[in-house]
């Protein structure tokens, strides 16, 4: 296996300091999504089983798994490239990259590596054969830059791969449990701390088309993914995890102590409305609806 450089992958993220995002994401989200890691990556298992038979990876492949999080996402590839490839997962949130690394060394995964760093500021570049993210994307504060450096990780006619989330209407996993609490409390304001434009920036086709045409990709397209995602394993699961990530729990934790003040009555309204949703043997379950977006970076005439 011809693997790559240990210089290579590092020396394309300096440490510069930390933005604002990647700062919020380390001392505010991480300790939430570690608390709900059960739903953040159990509950997209059926967004998983999905997509990943469909995706351009074969083995002896190199692949860049973006915004790795947990790592759950780049150890599925390596196991699918095997022995003869690579995948390297990047990630700005140490805690992630904690969590991932461990995994890694319990699953035996030996053609892993995991690297600190903000894709929308570096990344290694010309050395893979296929890039993924899914739900990562969504977050860049600029997303041409980002989505730029990720086609510039690829080799001429590489392909990548990102999943974003559709509009709101059609992922009330994440709308509902919003409406209610505004039902209580102010909206965040302009000045409130934030990972990132949200999970809704990229729903629109048309919007995120033409950023990727602008990043310098060809054959882009698009693929509708309809499936039910995990939101708790019980009410009080899924109204804890409400209150805490997401556009719900954004409003909830700007509102501070007048939130507080009103958590009984909101948590009973979302109780109610959480009541009404579908149980299966995982525990509440909603409907979700993504983008698969896929495109190759033309090579040099593309740079």
């Amino acid at each position: 296996m011809t693997t790559l450089d240990e210089t290579q992958v590092t020396s394309a993220t300096p440490p510069l300091e930390d933005t604002e995002f990647v700062k919020f994401w380390n001392e505010v989200l991480a300790p939430k999504f570690i608390r709900f890691r059960h739903i953040l990556v159990d509950g997209l298992t059926h967004h998983s089983e999905a997509v990943f038979p469909k995706l351009p990876v074969r083995k002896g492949d190199r692949v860049l798994d973006v915004g790795c999080g947990f790592g759950d996402t780049a150890i599925k590839l390596a196991r699918i490239v095997g022995p003869d490839g690579e995948v390297v997962g990047i990630d700005c949130c140490d805690a992630f990259l904690a969590a991932a690394e461990a995994d890694r060394e319990h699953a035996g995964i030996n053609n892993l590596r995991f690297i600190r760093g903000d894709a929308e500021v570096a990344l290694p570049e010309g050395a893979f054969d296929f890039v993924f993210a899914r739900f990562g994307t969504m977050f860049f504060a600029n997303p041409v830059a980002g989505l730029r450096n990720m086609r510039k990780t690829l080799r001429p006619g590489g392909r990548m791969t990102h999943i974003v989330w559709r509009n709101s209407a059609d992922n009330p996993w994440l709308s509902m449990a919003k409406d209610v609490v505004l039902g209580f409390l102010p909206p965040p304001g302009d000045d409130a701390r934030t990972c990132g434009p949200g999970p809704f920036s990229m729903a629109d086709e048309p919007t995120v088309r033409k950023m990727m045409e602008i990043a310098g990709y060809e054959d882009i397209s698009f693929e509708r993914v309809d499936a039910p995602v995990l939101v708790g394993h019980d009410v009080r699961d899924a109204i804890a995890f409400q209150l805490s990530i997401g556009p719900a729990g954004e409003v909830f934790r700007e509102a501070g102590d007048v939130a507080e003040t009103r958590r009984p009555e909101i948590e009973e309204a979302l109780a109610e409305a959480i009541r009404a949703q579908t149980t299966s043997a995982e525990g509440i379950v909603m409907a979700s609806s993504s983008w698969v977006i896929s495109a190759t970076n033309p090579g040099e005439s593309g740079h």
